[in-house]
């Protein structure tokens, strides 16, 4: 004992667990402080754009999606995990069946001596001589040994919650893991909300690429005419064809987007590129859903993420304290009952039943310090992973102000890129009715045409940008995820980890 206490005195045991205090903000800057009820998730958000196709194929990818698939099959492990981390829990009943013979070496037997003795007559004239006589040796002995049905059984009493310890951390990965699930799955949605929304603004930049070749090349054959009468110059045609030239060179860029994208919308759903195709549309067609986002702390309490990293918080603190508890002593109960008889025959008979029942006590003495760096080293993973966790709630703030600020001011863009469209038309529409007149040069014209052109181009990507803001947002404040989702994961655990354990016990 005064060793024992020698080494727990050596040790530190003293935890000071890290301070984890992040108070979040009593609100968004970007947004009113009000309270909002979750986003709606998934499929049932996605409808308020207004497009069929878009619901149809989020509802495809959260059915179909690989990655969706690989993240619930890692909940089965984790479960799995988790009762085999609860096994010490229990006792340990085995049965032991054993047929055994050995064989001793003969020479290995005691034998005993050999005899010599001399008998001598009188006065020495005659003597006899009994000669030396020697035990035969066996060839050596076979000894049997049987044992049938022995029930053998130990168990480790958990004083210290050693195994209660290892038991909780692991159910609690196991809830970490389907909170990482549904960090998958809302993943994504967003994703496929983007690759969609680039599919539709492929379609909108090729469908005024083609409008702008058209215009170019009635221009472009004005100017071709008055070429022909003398009214224009070898210059005035080239500039144009340049321009010309330039708009056709657009298309095969925007057409390789929209096959590309197409293609990876289809991996999203678990197809091949030859077995999807999507009809898509114009972004000018889509609706802006609105998005409340209510107060930081209910964004918290809405983040997958944020659950996950807590979890796994959670679980190394049990870890820690698995660590901790290695260093106490052990003690084990075990025990044999059955028949066991030299003879197999013997076997049945009442007498060979046989039965034993042991105590075990284990004390770590002097192990090198590998309970201590044991130890040492769960507190520097708590550690970490505490920093992490306040990391990740900041992440989680951040994001929803950015995304904010993307949606509000992409918005005022969008409505001052119109304005700017409209203008390079008018302007366009001038210049080319000053050129008929002939009171303009190509290069007055040429010039409002590629303004023209590059605002519509502009106009179409801001659009794209405010709505992949919209998607962003969506991530952001958890996609419909809330407590409600986070106890119904919690339980579902509960219930997988119950479930199968067979008849023990």
């Amino acid at each position: 004992m005064l060793a024992i206490t020698a080494l727990l005195a050596s040790c530190d045991l003293d935890w000071e667990k890290p301070d984890l205090a992040t108070p979040p903000p009593a609100g968004f800057k970007e947004a009113r402080p009000k309270s909002a009820a979750p986003i709606q998730a998934g499929a049932e958000f996605v409808s308020k754009f207004g497009s069929k196709e878009l619901t149809g194929i989020v509802e495809l990818a959260l059915s179909d999606n690989l990655d969706i698939a690989a993240a619930a099959a890692r909940i089965i492990e984790a479960d799995a995990q988790a009762r085999t981390a609860s096994s010490p829990l229990y006792p340990n009943v085995s049965m032991q069946d054993i047929v055994r013979t050995n064989r001793t070496a003969g020479t290995t037997l005691n034998l005993g001596n050999a005899a010599t003795g001399i008998n001598t007559g009188s006065f020495g004239t005659s003597s006899n001589t009994q000669t030396q006589k020697t035990n035969n040796i066996p060839n050596g002995r076979n000894y049997g040994f049987f044992q049938l049905g022995a029930a053998a059984a130990s168990y480790t009493i958990d004083f210290w919650g050693v195994n209660e310890d290892a038991s909780f951390a692991s159910r609690l990965l196991a809830n970490a893991s389907r909170f990482d699930r549904d960090v998958v799955e809302i993943s994504t949605v967003t994703s496929v909300m983007n690759g969609y929304f680039q599919v539709l603004n492929a379609q909108d930049r090729l469908q005024i690429a083609r409008t702008n070749v058209a215009i170019a090349e009635k221009v472009n054959a004005a100017i071709q005419g008055r070429f022909t009468v003398g009214t224009a110059s070898m210059f005035d045609t080239a500039q144009q064809e340049t321009v010309l030239a330039t708009q056709r060179a657009t298309i095969p860029p925007l057409e390789k987007t929209l096959r590309q994208t197409t293609n990876t919308l289809a991996v999203l759903l678990g197809r091949t590129p030859e077995a999807f195709s999507i009809k898509g549309g114009s972004l000018t067609q889509l609706k802006f859903p609105k998005i409340d986002p209510g107060l930081p702390s209910e964004v918290l309490l809405r983040r997958p993420d944020v659950a996950r990293v807590e979890a796994q918080l959670a679980s190394q603190e049990f870890s820690v304290m698995n660590a901790r508890a290695q260093f106490f002593p052990s003690i084990t109960l075990v025990g044999l009952y059955g028949p066991q008889s030299a003879l197999i025959s013997n076997l049945i008979n009442p007498q060979a039943l046989a039965w034993n029942a042991a105590t075990q006590l284990a004390q770590p003495i002097f192990d090198g310090w590998f309970l201590q760096g044991q130890y040492e080293n769960q507190k520097g993973r708590y550690a970490e992973l505490a920093a992490l966790y306040r990391k990740q709630i900041l992440n989680a703030l951040t994001d929803t102000e950015n995304a904010l600020i993307a949606v509000k001011e992409t918005e005022k863009q969008l409505k001052l890129q119109t304005v700017a469209v409209a203008a390079a038309r008018r302007a366009f529409e001038a210049a080319n009715m000053q050129l008929q007149e002939g009171t303009i040069d190509i290069i007055t014209l040429s010039v409002t045409q590629n303004n023209l052109f590059t605002a519509q181009q502009q106009e179409a990507d801001i659009r794209l940008s405010y709505y992949q803001a919209a998607a962003t947002l969506y991530q952001a404040l958890g996609g419909g995820w809330s407590p409600t989702t986070r106890n119904a994961e919690i339980a579902r655990a509960n219930v997988a980890y119950e479930a199968n354990k067979g008849p023990w016990p």
